[in-house]
């Protein structure tokens, strides 16, 4: 399986939940050069918010 994380040349949101007991994370590029991770359900969901708020497709190219 290729690797899911975004970087600069494949930008985007990726977010992780191996299962109900274990902490969310997630990580996140924005071709505007924005980056961000986060660990803990909280924070995750914080970052998601952002990223949909400021960045990805609320922004353009």
């Amino acid at each position: 399986m290729k690797n899911l994380a975004p970087t600069s040349d494949a930008p985007g949101l990726h977010v992780s939940k191996p299962s109900p007991s274990e902490p969310a994370t997630a990580s996140a590029v924005c071709h505007c050069g924005a980056s961000a991770t986060a660990k803990g359900d909280i924070q995750v969901g914080a970052l998601v918010a952002g990223w949909t708020a400021n960045h990805g497709t609320a922004h353009g190219k």
